[in-house]
């Protein structure tokens, strides 16, 4: 089959690998329809994630057809059309049960801290990824779900990541009617969160970004205020002074380690790789936040530490909350929302590009090139 294979920091190709087996009762093998590159792919592009080995194959952002089941599989059939979450699931330890299904105990071998995501480095279980022509699925009784039949297939593949984290970071900051919410960061995540933070009672919803275009396409999807950091002094005092000198009540970080913007924190940070990325949206998101404000994270930070202030934590009661997004707990809500209108998803997509050209689309990704917002990949075998 085609896959996407990694072949170290800045190179990838698409390449021809062996097709996954069922290994377990619980398994089954998924024919891929679409794929997606998430920003969160361009930390393991990049080389900013540990145990990112040569020969994988990343994309945790899929949809596909059931090709073949294990013996043990009771909810999926051959021919089912359906979207995988990123998050690989057992759905029976004590996590699962609290619909924690980003922090299941048991699908993960190589870490405690996170359950096991499709094609995101053995510091997640080391899955091959959905960038490929078919993708080897565990527990397909628990994270798989039947795409509605009245669901476009583009919506369906940003339910598995993007629309779902986007949701939760608003979410998780607990916005009350009439509050000020910022979000860091305008790539796919971010503009989805500036969206979704209507939906929980926001009363005026700011984005922070550094490129015009996303900032452009931000303001008309999102409907929010959109400003580039290159041309203030200071982001913080420019948001302290835009709120009355107290601060936002919600912060978003949805950049994580790729964040730009503050040159020790690049070169400590993404550089030298002595912290775990560079923090430079988490350190704006803990500033710019009111006392006893809540900071949103979902933007991704590599194992282990990073440099942020601490001491500001505490000294302004503030509440911090992050997590991997429990996709499948969220479903059912988002597909009730973007049946009535609330959401599109669709809309973010920005180019649709063949598997084969993987290599072409990291790049114009990467740099933000073209205008790029979201790109998705269509394997060879699903153009016939």
């Amino acid at each position: 089959m085609l896959a996407m294979n990694y072949r170290g920091p800045f190179r990838v190709r698409a390449e021809q690998k062996p097709e996954p087996e069922i290994l377990h009762p619980e398994d089954a093998i998924v024919r891929v329809l679409r794929s997606c590159i998430c920003g969160s792919d361009l930390h393991l592009y990049h080389g900013l994630v540990p145990d990112t080995r040569v020969g994988s194959t990343f994309g945790h952002e899929f949809i596909g057809i059931v090709e073949t089941v294990g013996s043990g599989v009771q909810k999926l059939k051959t021919g089912d059309k359906v979207l995988v979450p990123f998050n690989i699931a057992c759905g029976k330890c004590a996590f699962c049960k609290q619909e924690l299904f980003g922090n299941c105990h048991e699908s993960n071998p190589e870490a405690t801290a996170v359950g096991g995501i499709y094609g995101y480095s053995h510091t997640a279980g080391g899955f091959d990824g959905g960038q490929a022509e078919y993708v080897r699925v565990p527990y397909a009784d628990v994270g798989p779900v039947v795409i509605p039949e009245d669901m476009h297939p583009d919506d369906a593949v940003l339910l598995t990541d993007v629309v779902p984290t986007g949701y939760q970071a608003a979410e998780m900051g607990g916005i009350k009617k009439g509050d000020t919410v910022v979000v860091f960061g305008a790539g796919p995540v971010g503009i989805m969160a500036a969206k979704c933070a209507w939906l929980f009672g926001a009363g005026r919803v700011i984005i922070i970004d550094h490129l015009e275009y996303r900032l452009d396409f931000a303001r008309n999807y999102a409907q929010c205020e959109a400003y580039n950091f290159r041309s203030m002094e200071d982001p913080v005092l420019f948001l302290k002074k835009t709120t009355d000198w107290f601060g936002a009540d919600v912060c978003i970080d949805a950049v994580g380690g790729d964040a730009a913007g503050n040159a020790m924190q690049t070169i400590t940070g993404r550089k030298m790789m002595l912290q775990a990325g560079s923090a430079t949206a988490l350190h704006w998101a803990i500033n710019s936040v009111k006392k006893g404000g809540i900071v949103s994270i979902v933007g991704v930070y590599g194992p282990t530490d990073n440099l942020i202030p601490i001491g500001n934590v505490v000294n302004k009661g503030i509440t911090i909350r992050a997590n991997q997004a429990s996709v499948k707990r969220l479903l059912p809500r988002l597909i009730e929302h973007i049946r009535s209108g609330y959401i599109d998803p669709k809309a973010i997509i920005s180019h649709r590009i063949p598997l084969e050209e993987v290599a072409d689309a990291y790049h114009m990704f990467s740099a933000k090139l073209d205008n790029c917002i979201k790109p998705i990949l269509i394997p060879p075998s699903a153009r016939q």
